[in-house]
């Protein structure tokens, strides 16, 4: 074969290749999705997920089902989207604890968040609060921990696993402060905040989506939101900056993450649908209503969200090294 033919054949068969995709991605969504949450139903990150995916039903013209496989501190089901066909029918709503702090706390991650997933942007982020039992005698970080630093040897702090965004960030928060509080890790955030709420825990560093029912309930009290800047959905809750500890932000962030090699294509569809869903105002009130917010509209891209993972990937590091997890 000639240089020139072969030249020719290979043009058109990537010509043919390029519009194979296009009219495949232009299909896309041709029958139900499925959108992992790597957790139970009924936690923080499930009651997101649902919200999603009922706004994204109408702008992505198909249902999006829901399907909660937890384990491994949320890796079991992030795995399973790692290793899905990269056809569009699969992604999961992976966060901070699932694609960045893993990638240290674990000594062999089940996956490599920079190099097998294609993400779809990061869409809704929560604060993470400081939640003290009700009757604790503090109502504010200083006294909370003035009151740690006099009764530290028998306290008790939970968390919904060892590894997990509510263990780091207490972890972070204990380590500015030069507290050794004893750690009780859960198998997740119901079991944590049903010991918050019964008083044999002192203290949990929550999810916000976890947190209207239990002030509501005065079943906890705020002692702080551990986020830079106070959160429109708790504007009364103070930040830990504010009260004099800064330099301990952590928040939790979620977004959406298809298996690599997803056509860019649809990897873009699912992400304009996202930012209908999440502009609409019912969506928004519903997410709201549930502790959690949209990002701001700049740092919703695709490329942003690359960006981000890679820094928050190393950021987290820091803060793991220092706390000395090293999980098996």
């Amino acid at each position: 074969m000639s240089a020139r033919l072969l030249g020719l054949t290979l043009a058109t068969a990537s010509a043919f290749a390029i519009s194979s995709l296009a009219a495949y991605a232009d299909d896309w969504p041709s029958r139900p999705v499925t959108m992992v949450v790597p957790f139970g139903a009924g936690s923080a990150s499930d009651v997101v997920g649902r919200i999603l995916a009922a706004g994204l039903a109408a702008p992505l013209g198909q249902q999006v089902v829901i399907e909660n496989i937890g384990g491994a501190g949320g890796m079991t089901g992030v795995l399973r989207v790692a290793k899905a066909a990269p056809d569009g029918y699969q992604f999961a709503l992976a966060s901070v604890d699932t694609i960045a702090i893993n990638q240290s706390a674990y000594k062999k991650p089940l996956y490599n968040s920079k190099t097998d997933f294609t993400t779809a942007g990061i869409s809704v982020e929560q604060p993470i609060i400081l939640l003290a039992r009700a009757d604790l005698p503090a109502n504010n970080l200083q006294e909370f921990i003035a009151y740690a630093k006099t009764n530290g040897a028998k306290m008790q702090f939970a968390s919904g696993g060892v590894g997990s965004g509510s263990h780091l960030a207490c972890a972070r928060t204990l380590a500015a402060v030069g507290l050794d509080i004893t750690h009780i890790a859960y198998r997740g955030s119901a079991q944590a905040l049903q010991d918050l709420a019964a008083g044999r825990i002192d203290y949990y560093c929550s999810l916000g989506a976890a947190v209207p029912a239990q002030l509501e309930a005065k079943t906890a009290k705020a002692i702080a939101n551990l986020a830079r800047e106070r959160s429109p959905l708790f504007p009364d809750i103070p930040t830990s900056a504010e009260q004099g500890l800064p330099g301990v932000e952590a928040y939790f962030w979620s977004g959406f993450f298809f298996p690599k090699d997803t056509p860019t294509p649809i990897v873009t569809r699912l992400h304009d649908a996202t930012q209908k869903a999440i502009n609409d105002p019912a969506t928004q009130q519903r997410l709201k209503n549930a502790g959690v917010s949209v990002v701001a509209p700049e740092r919703r891209s695709i490329d942003y969200a690359k960006t981000f993972v890679d820094d928050e990937i190393a950021s987290w590091a820091a803060t793991i090294k220092a706390s000395g997890v090293a999980l098996d």
